[in-house]
């Protein structure tokens, strides 16, 4: 063993390094411990079984996922979701079960028109399938030591899935917390775990559930129409620097924003949405460039291949279509894991990349929410 350049320069140093090297060799593994706590807390992968299928509504059912040996999942935070492996892909849905029980986790899907994950859920999963996701995952939770212990919640349709999650969890473990969810819904038909959500609220104090509808309906005497700032006033009162959580279909994000920001003069930095995917229609941002046709077809060459698809499709899906699937969470932009090079050619992204500060400059793009302007060679 070459002696260290400073060891002459402690008394005694010789007869350490003499007992040093009279010791047995550790051949021990270490670090195994530690792999084996963050593979139980944070998984790649788990293989479950779905134990149960619960009708919700005509267009929603809840999934029970568990362990085949009946172990306990993950923890998770409310809020957080899954990834679902699925026909080649992977979609995230939020869990709805409380994380006070870890026996399993509740996937409550709704019908997206046109969904290629939702509907294949929805048309094949049945009790007894078995179904992979990524272990839980997302930063659509509450943090008590920035969010504080009074919060609004702003829900649109499935939007509500991680509210229950909140809600399931307060009631559990007998928080403090103040939740006021004031929760959208197009009809009566399409209101998620409604009768729960009224009894909980009824049962705890600091729970509180208000439900929009937007649809008139002669069975229904509660308010109507969208979640603007004067209802949002009127059911939740004055948000006072309450923090406020949005989460819901594509639309509701843009239109909240406005309404508790410009109309309400709520701080920006005390409103959290929840990301929840690719933009429908990429072109209607601002920033899409001018002139760049999205229908028009370029190249993606990867790993030996290259195979077209159209500058206004996410390259994440396209090269999942194409066999070559890098890993992937949140499909919005947000957590990063779908970051590939761009070596040659013009990537755009879509408003709700958050991107590092060097990638810019170094090449990288968040697939799920980059498009190819040009043709362009990835490492992937």
């Amino acid at each position: 063993m070459t002696p260290h350049h400073l060891a002459a320069r402690f008394v005694g140093a010789d007869a350490v390094r003499d007992e040093i090297a009279a010791r047995a060799a550790d051949t021990a593994d270490h670090a195994a411990p530690t792999r084996r706590a963050v593979e139980a807390h944070h998984p790649r992968r788990l293989d479950l079984l779905v134990d149960r299928v619960v009708d919700e509504t005509p267009s929603t059912r809840t999934f029970r996922l568990r362990r085949p040996d009946g172990a306990d999942l993950p923890p998770f935070l409310a809020g957080q979701y899954v990834g679902v492996f699925a026909d080649g892909t992977n979609r995230p849905y939020a869990i709805s079960s409380s994380p006070a029980d870890l026996r399993h986790y509740d996937l409550t899907v709704r019908r997206v028109p046109g969904g290629r994950i939702s509907n294949h859920l929805l048309d094949t999963l049945a009790a007894g399938r078995a179904v992979t996701t990524t272990g839980p995952q997302g930063t659509f939770h509450h943090n008590p030591l920035f969010h504080g212990e009074d919060v609004v919640f702003l829900a649109g349709g499935s939007g509500v899935v991680p509210a229950t999650s909140m809600i399931r969890e307060i009631a559990d473990r007998g928080l403090g917390r103040r939740f006021h969810l004031l929760y959208g819904s197009r009809s009566l038909d399409d209101i998620l775990f409604r009768a729960e959500l009224d009894a909980l609220a009824a049962d705890h104090p600091h729970i509180r559930v208000h439900h929009v509808l937007q649809h008139p309906d002669p069975r229904w005497s509660g308010p109507t129409g969208l979640l603007t700032a004067e209802l949002v006033t009127e059911l939740a009162g004055p948000l006072d620097g309450r923090m406020v959580y949005v989460c819901g279909p594509q639309a509701l994000y843009p239109y909240a924003l406005g309404q508790l920001t410009e109309r309400l003069g709520h701080p920006r930095r005390r409103i959290r949405f929840e990301a929840n995917g690719a933009p429908a229609d990429p072109t209607a941002q601002r920033h899409w460039p001018d002139g760049t046709d999205p229908a028009r077809e370029v190249t993606v060459a990867t790993r030996g291949t290259a195979f077209l698809t159209r500058r206004g499709r996410p390259l994440l899906d396209a090269l999942e279509d194409a066999g070559v699937r890098p890993e992937s969470a949140c499909r919005s932009g947000e957590c990063g894991l779908c970051r590939i090079r761009v070596l040659k050619g013009e990537a755009h992204h879509a408003e709700e990349a958050r991107l590092r500060l060097s990638d810019q400059d170094s090449g990288y793009a968040h697939a799920c929410v980059a498009y190819p302007l040009t043709d362009v060679e990835l490492d992937v």
